[in-house]
């Protein structure tokens, strides 16, 4: 029933990500303590011998790329917390795991055993592409089902088990251009893309695919590699003689800061995906090279709507600091995977490829209003259909576009 985010991220990241350094105690810096040891358990049955669910999700949460693990397995842990102090799901208690997979392809297929060797009967991971789709293979053979927030590859949801709360590659490429065309940002787009990273080839050849649909011509079309990611002073100055009104940049936060610094003074309007989402944690940016800038995203951190502003509270009380996109999918995923169950009338004894395969036929059939989207429902290859926003930061923060 389904079908994957190689991502090639810069500087500390590795190859193949869908979603990071930080200064002072932030992000990077407070990784270690923030993640504790991998497979660390964070919540606990009621009592010892008691039958609970047992949920795990596992993420980078070491390296250049935590900051994504450490939102969705934060994010994961607060719906978890949420949904036990309200009685559990069928009136069972939730028991809840992560892990460290360092955004490594063999390592997630590790921290995958590790937690199934806990007892975990559904995954909702894990956070990048490339280990979603390792770890996608394998859970396959045991029936697990897996929801994973932000693997945005293609191939992530290749294995009949494996769903997604994000969207996909080729989505936020064609939705860019349909958001770009739509708001009328701009006629004239030039685009630098990662040519070595699957999630960076994948938006952008579906974005210069959408964009004359749109009304948008693509007048510069550069390109970078992993071994080419510091200087974009060739690909800024042939954006510069095209004419390009708005630069187009589908890759992540840590090549994009090095974008924005390098662009000062040449007066671009900046475009991004959900790659971006981070750009304000990086370690020595200067924030105020990316006023302005907007990026295609399911959350806004600012949203009024009682929901949102809910989680954002409890968030910030549990971690001291404002989410970000991933630990809104995960908290959305957790919460799907409750709905299933429910809707299924599943029990924790029964089986992790029973649960799995309950929990799938529920996925043809359910919808769920969540903090990333309203009226979300999944085709039979596991890709969610919901509406996009847009964000842009304005004063040092991301906010909402109306």
């Amino acid at each position: 029933m389904k079908k994957l985010l190689s991502v090639v991220l810069a500087t500390s990241m590795v190859t193949a990500l869908t979603a990071c350094g930080s200064s002072g105690t932030t992000a990077a810096t407070t990784t270690a303590a923030a993640a504790g040891s991998a497979g660390e358990s964070t919540e606990t049955a009621a009592a010892s011998g008691d039958l609970t669910w047992k949920i795990g999700s596992q993420g980078p949460l070491t390296g250049g790329a935590a900051v994504y693990g450490l939102a969705v397995t934060n994010g994961a842990e607060l719906a978890i917390k949420e949904i036990n102090e309200n009685g559990g799901i069928n009136g069972y208690k939730v028991e809840y795991k992560k892990a460290d997979d360092e955004h490594d392809q063999e390592k997630a297929v590790n921290a995958y055993n590790s937690l199934k060797d806990w007892g975990m009967q559904v995954f909702v991971g894990p956070t990048t592409s490339a280990p979603t789709i390792a770890v996608g293979t394998e859970a396959e053979n045991d029936n697990m089902f897996i929801i994973t927030p932000s693997g945005s590859a293609v191939d992530c949801t290749n294995p009949k088990n494996v769903y997604r709360v994000c969207f996909s590659d080729p989505a936020q490429g064609t939705k860019s251009a349909e958001y770009i065309g739509k708001h009328k940002l701009a006629t004239k787009v030039g685009i630098i893309y990662d040519s070595s990273d699957v999630y960076s080839s994948g938006i952008h050849d579906a974005f210069v695919q959408e964009a004359p649909k749109e009304g948008l011509e693509v007048v510069a079309d550069e390109q970078f590699t992993a071994d080419s990611k510091t200087d974009f002073s060739t690909q800024l100055g042939k954006m510069k003689d095209s004419g390009a009104e708005l630069v187009f940049l589908p890759f992540y936060y840590t090549e994009a800061a090095l974008v924005l610094t390098q662009a000062k003074g040449m007066g671009f309007k900046f475009f991004g995906c959900d790659g971006m989402d981070g750009i304000l944690s990086v370690e020595n940016f200067d924030t105020s090279l990316a006023e302005g800038l907007m990026l295609l995203t399911p959350f806004a951190a600012d949203a009024t709507d009682d929901a949102t502003v809910n989680f954002v509270k409890k968030y910030k009380e549990a971690y001291n600091e404002t989410p970000i996109q991933f630990a809104a999918d995960a908290y959305d995923g957790v919460y799907i995977v409750k709905k299933a169950i429910e809707a299924a009338g599943l029990k924790p004894d029964q089986s992790v490829s029973d649960i799995g395969t309950a929990i799938e036929e529920q996925m043809a059939s359910l919808t769920y209003d969540g903090l990333t989207g309203s009226g979300m429902k999944w085709d039979a290859k596991g890709d969610v259909d919901k509406e996009p926003k847009a964000v842009v930061i304005k004063d040092g923060a991301y906010t909402a576009v109306e």
